[in-house]
């Protein structure tokens, strides 16, 4: 199995969800465009758990696959699989509570998971890249 791989295609998961749930949330709300600026509307976290999820998922999914091409540490692997965990968990804790207005551990830990483990990950990248 390629860890790399199999977290790009949850990553992709997760984007092509979000923005089902957003066409889905749309419909219901009878709202074509834009939404209203509200924390607890249904419609803007969607929104709000979509874009973040574009935001990180490319450059993500970019990282993971390069660094699956070469010889990684196992401990690489398992931050790429922490950092799908926690775009997971960031885009639940934009969804589930009752308002976005609010912090809530799930997107503090998602968010915080999302910039180590992204980092860490493109520290490993570049000293792949200087071959050190």
């Amino acid at each position: 199995m390629s860890i790399p791989l199999l977290c790009i295609a949850l990553l992709a998961i997760l984007c092509l969800a979000l923005g089902f749930n957003v066409s889905m949330t749309r419909a219901k709300t009878m709202t074509a465009f834009g939404s209203k600026d509200d924390p607890t509307c249904p419609l803007y976290k969607a929104q709000r758990a979509h874009g973040n999820t574009i935001e990180y998922a490319p450059i993500l999914a970019i990282v993971f696959y390069v660094l699956g091409q070469s010889q990684s540490a196992d401990w690489v692997n398992w931050t790429m699989i922490l950092v799908t965990f926690c775009r997971y968990l960031l885009a639940l804790g934009l969804l589930l509570p009752a308002t976005m207005a609010k912090p809530n551990p799930m997107r503090f830990i998602g968010a915080l998971g999302t910039y180590i483990g992204g980092l860490v990950l493109s520290v490993v990248l570049l000293l792949t890249a200087l071959n050190v």
